[in-house]
């Protein structure tokens, strides 16, 4: 049986099984003695996509069982392609890895249907746990750049990232395709579904015509092929695809930047130009029923499974043949651990970051800042990454890490926040997979307090921790040598979305003596500053500058106010969530604590547990620009700002 009828077969398949999921809930192949009991009273869901997606997929499936010579691993871009998405992992029996109920008979096939869209665990949007769903979605635009992290240094695999042309239009996949330029080993084979809109305007792309499409693609620095097809030629658009699919691929393998133009009928064999399904009254309306039956049966289900919902002829010769590349590899071995010896910020930092790149696997990606950042003996190293887009920055960091491997983004903190949509996409989709993938890593610099006005803004770490995620670790590391501890622990760690807050012009010092229960535990009570005994006052500071402010302001509190004073530094900002907090700041003492961030944050983690007179000094968006010293003196964030602070917060105390 030839290429062109498996992959029609699978095709027909993976398209009827969708309709069947955004449709039915019972009876799932009698397409055409459907009735009222069988199908949902409230359609739901993306048809639009389902067509061409299908059509990609397919045929990346059925590339990679040809030999080829490399992995293929296809990731849908579409989070709407789900359904897609669930129909090959029914054909293929992955499903029941997340869910037995989905067996592969007729009662699996119609627990699927009756599922969607709101069956438990596995959702309706594309999933990390099954075939094709390395990226989940919810980040839009976020698949190219995805893609390319996953294929980086990885010369026996070519990723296959299927993107529509909505999607193209987003800033992050748009930079994706030049920042291409800069990546010497990512085997990335795009395969653009232009069906010509986005979800009901027509897109950017669809309005160009062939040559102005290839000429884009020219101009980006890859090599575009536009092949056609739903235009009813049968099997012959088949071969034309899958022939541009694989030499797409050996080109690829070989060094080129090939990408494929899908162009189609957005919705094809079915309903056209709908981007969700307009099938939405099917009980009351027996001509959507009818319409139905005519769309379902227009797949020939009957030549795809027997009774039983078995596949059978070129449909079951197509599973038989496909497989399905895995991007995960095992982790290489880490290097000994950190041992700062009080160089400061840029050596520590380096020291860190070279001993890990030793150890192999290990990727620094960074917006053209290193070398402002003090890390630019960095520069030239071949495991760092440097392009102006922190978007397409995170993209390669996190498929990087999906793949097994550890790496770091150094950033501003004040450009950090383009980063949050994708972070907050990255933790949805970890929770859904069933290993623990090397941490997601944020260093931090050049914060607000010592950069200018427009680069203010702690507002990344404010949203994150806001989220209450466990995963989520906002490290505030007093000093240079704390800096390389919390990069080297999380360097290390699995699971976690880590974010290093840290100053690059930090001079500062602190004893080392309560170094290793700040980092078991998030933070530690500093004996040189505090008084024995139980406090009256309890100072706590989170990051280098507020720990360099409390060092300088406790002795004038101690002896203006001729209290009792504990200091206790926070290494991890998820200690303000921890029981044992009471235990650090005394059984009654006034709580005064010192943030580089926004106040509110502190607020939200206490969630109101410390019963007693609190006060929080952080940052506050100046009115204009300022210089440095007037910046901590308006927030309140140095030696006067805190002494007067304390006192307030003892005068209440003291009432």
């Amino acid at each position: 049986m030839d290429l062109a009828q498996r992959a029609d077969a699978l095709w027909r398949a993976l398209t009827y099984l969708s309709v069947a999921q955004l449709h039915l809930r019972s009876n799932p192949l009698a397409a055409d003695r459907l009735d009222v009991s069988d199908v949902k009273p409230h359609p739901s869901g993306h048809w639009g996509t389902v067509p061409g997606s299908a059509w990609a997929l397919a045929h990346a499936c059925l590339a990679s069982g040809r030999g080829v010579g490399v992995q293929i691993v296809p990731v849908l871009g579409a989070g709407h392609a789900g359904v897609v998405q669930r129909a090959l992992a029914w054909l293929t029996g992955d499903i029941q890895q997340a869910d037995r109920r989905y067996g592969q008979d007729v009662n699996g096939l119609a627990a699927l249907v009756e599922a969607f869209p709101n069956g438990d665990t596995l959702g309706s949007e594309v999933h990390p746990a099954l075939p094709a769903g390395a990226y989940m979605g919810g980040w839009l635009g976020g698949a190219l750049a995805f893609a390319q992290g996953l294929a980086l240094d990885s010369p026996n695999r070519v990723v296959v990232p299927i993107l529509g042309d909505g999607e193209c239009e987003t800033p992050s996949t748009a930079a994706a395709w030049l920042a291409h330029r800069a990546l010497v080993d990512a085997g990335v084979l795009p395969v653009v579904h232009l069906n010509g809109h986005r979800m009901g305007a027509r897109s950017l792309l669809g309005s160009m015509s062939d040559k102005q499409l290839s000429a884009y693609a020219v101009g980006l620095g890859w090599q575009p092929v536009v092949v056609q097809v739903g235009a009813s030629r049968g099997l012959a658009e088949h071969v034309e695809f899958h022939r541009a699919l694989v030499d797409g691929i050996e080109a690829v393998a070989q060094g080129a930047h090939r990408v494929v133009f899908l162009r189609c009928v957005k919705g094809w064999s079915g309903p056209i130009g709908a981007h969700k399904t307009p099938l939405t009254d099917l009980v009351g309306d027996p001509c959507q029923r009818t319409a139905l039956r005519a769309w379902l049966s227009s797949y020939q289900p009957r030549e795809l499974f027997d009774t039983d919902a078995r596949p059978v002829g070129a449909l079951a010769s197509a599973l038989h043949t496909i497989h399905i590349g895995n991007s995960f590899q095992a982790a290489s071995p880490l290097p000994p651990p950190a041992t700062p010896a009080g160089r400061g910020f840029a050596a520590e930092v380096t020291a860190v970051l070279r001993a890990h790149a030793m150890s192999g696997d290990f990727k620094v990606f960074s917006p053209d800042e290193l070398r402002s950042n003090r890390l630019g003996e960095l520069q030239s190293e071949s495991w760092v990454h440097e392009v102006l887009a922190e978007e397409v920055l995170v993209g390669w960091l996190t498929g990087w890490t999906a793949s097994g491997r550890r790496g770091v983004l150094v950033s501003y903190e004040a450009f950090a926040p383009l980063l949050l949509t994708a972070l907050v996409g990255q933790l949805k989709q970890r929770r859904l997979i069933g290993r623990a993938l090397p941490s997601i890593n944020l260093l931090l610099t050049s914060y607000g307090w010592h950069n200018v006005y427009s680069h203010g803004d702690p507002s990344l770490i404010t949203a994150l921790l806001g989220i209450s995620d466990p995963a989520v670790h906002v490290f505030t590391p007093a000093d240079a040598d704390r800096v390389a501890l919390a990069l080297d622990d999380a360097l290390r760690s699995t699971a976690r979305v880590n974010v290093i807050v840290a100053g690059k012009h930090t001079t500062a010092t602190h004893p080392r003596e309560t170094v290793e229960e700040e980092r078991r535990c998030g933070l530690a009570v500093w004996p040189h500053l505090s008084d024995p005994g139980e406090p009256e006052l309890t100072v706590v500071c989170a990051g280098d500058l507020a720990a360099g402010v409390v060092a300088e302001a406790v002795v004038g509190i101690r002896s203006r106010y001729g209290c009792q004073v504990r200091v206790v530094n926070v290494h991890d900002m998820a200690a303000f969530v921890d029981s044992d907090l009471h235990h650090y700041v005394g059984t009654g003492a006034a709580v005064l604590i010192l943030t580089l961030g926004h106040p509110a944050t502190i607020w939200g983690l206490l969630g109101g547990r410390l019963r007693r007179d609190v006060a929080v000094v952080g940052w506050t968006e100046p009115p204009f620009p300022m210089p440095q010293a007037r910046l901590a003196a308006y927030t309140g964030l140095d030696a006067t700002g805190v002494t007067s602070a304390a006192g307030a917060l003892l005068a209440r105390r003291e009432h």
